[in-house]
């Protein structure tokens, strides 16, 4: 009896462990800051927080003129000014020209995932040896004032307007900014479109190749200067101008640059040779997904930027494509890719390096994306 018995309990116990290991593994959920500073046990874990500064001691973070691109302190609130209440995070050298706030100082005020050790950094609660970034996606506590650390001052006279109201007062905030001749274009691409992964290279729109900076022109295989918004349909052609606005110019393949020509933006078409998942038909084009966000962004700040004066034409967008000069479209894909390709920190730093080194305005549909769905509702 007790022999069978014990069989019994073995049998019971397989048959158990058995049906656990059929359980499917789940997505470890990322701790807080708060349980991330109370477990510094050397154990690799992901944490969510938001950006709030630069650690540069124990207990000082800074949160602008950012020194360098080595840490970041990331807290429950994206208002938290208690370092107590912070997470000092190790940015290690293949993630700085991403994740560094003097690079990028926009991500202040982003909430973020990190994954790493969580071991004492600047003699404080912290994260050291991190093996990953990545903007969250999980939502959370959204910063109060809006997603961007520039709503206090830049774009300041634009909070809580919409539709004609805010596109006239953004007009007013970007207009006026410092205009490159087109030769200057090539050297300001080499820097906003700098490959994160080789600053050598450069990182082409539609193809997404890197590509050695010097390695451009008119040949075959070579890049150029692509305008999102075409020349012809904007009558700027190369001039100082809208012909020069960085916010709209990116470096592109010369054969694929060719292909897209003056075409509007839609869904659709025949597979685009040298471009993966990029499609073409008679009047539309329509680029591979990770940067279909981008290309709506660009053209919708240079709807906003341009209105006529100036000298320059009013840029506007059309609900259509195949349109006549000064429209572009098709404006409801182009909401559309604005809101399901997400902004990404590539796209954050070309905003910045911009700003702060070649025109000194922002593309606000960068900084933020849901103003498109007010201005065009």
């Amino acid at each position: 009896m007790t022999l069978r018995f014990e069989r019994a309990a073995i049998l019971v116990v397989l048959a158990f462990v058995l049906s656990l290991a059929q359980v499917p593994a789940h997505a470890a959920t990322p701790l807080t800051v708060a349980q991330a500073i109370s477990t510094q046990n050397g154990t690799s874990q992901i944490v969510r927080g938001y950006v709030v500064g630069q650690p540069t001691a124990t207990n000082t973070v800074v949160t602008s003129n950012y020194p360098n691109d080595y840490a970041l302190a990331i807290a429950d609130s994206a208002t938290q000014t208690n370092t107590s209440q912070m997470l000092y995070v190790q940015i290690p050298s293949a993630f700085r020209a991403q994740w560094g706030l003097k690079t990028n100082p926009s991500l202040k005020g982003k909430q973020i995932d990190v994954t790493g050790a969580l071991a004492a950094y600047f003699s404080h609660p912290g994260m050291t040896g991190t093996s990953a970034f990545a903007l969250s996606s999980g939502g959370g506590e959204p910063p109060p004032g809006g997603s961007s650390p520039w709503d206090s001052t830049y774009y300041a006279p634009a909070i809580g307007q919409s539709g004609a109201q805010l596109k006239s007062t953004l007009h007013g905030i970007i207009d006026g900014n410092t205009t490159l001749s087109y030769s200057q274009v090539w050297t300001a691409l080499q820097d906003t479109d700098q490959d994160p992964g080789n600053t050598a290279n450069v990182i082409e729109l539609y193809t997404g190749r890197s590509i050695s900076k010097s390695n451009n022109g008119g040949g075959t295989g070579q890049w150029n200067r692509e305008h999102v918004w075409a020349q012809s349909r904007g009558g700027f052609d190369t001039s100082a101008g809208p012909g020069t606005d960085l916010h709209h110019l990116r470096p592109e393949d010369v054969t694929v640059n060719s292909i897209r020509g003056n075409k509007d933006f839609d869904n659709g078409g025949s597979a685009v040779s040298g471009c993966t998942d990029c499609w073409t038909d008679s009047d539309s084009f329509e680029p591979r997904d990770s940067v279909k966000g981008d290309v709506a962004r660009m053209l919708l700040y240079m709807a906003v930027r341009y209105e006529g004066g100036d000298g320059w034409n009013n840029l506007e967008m059309s609900s259509t494509v195949g349109t006549s000069s000064t429209l572009i479209g098709d404006l409801e894909t182009l909401l559309a890719w604005n809101a399901e390709d997400p902004v990404s920190t590539f796209e954050m730093r070309r905003n910045d390096r911009i700003h702060s080194t070649w025109q000194g305005n922002r593309n606000p549909f960068i900084d933020h994306p849901e103003w498109a769905a007010s201005i065009w509702p």
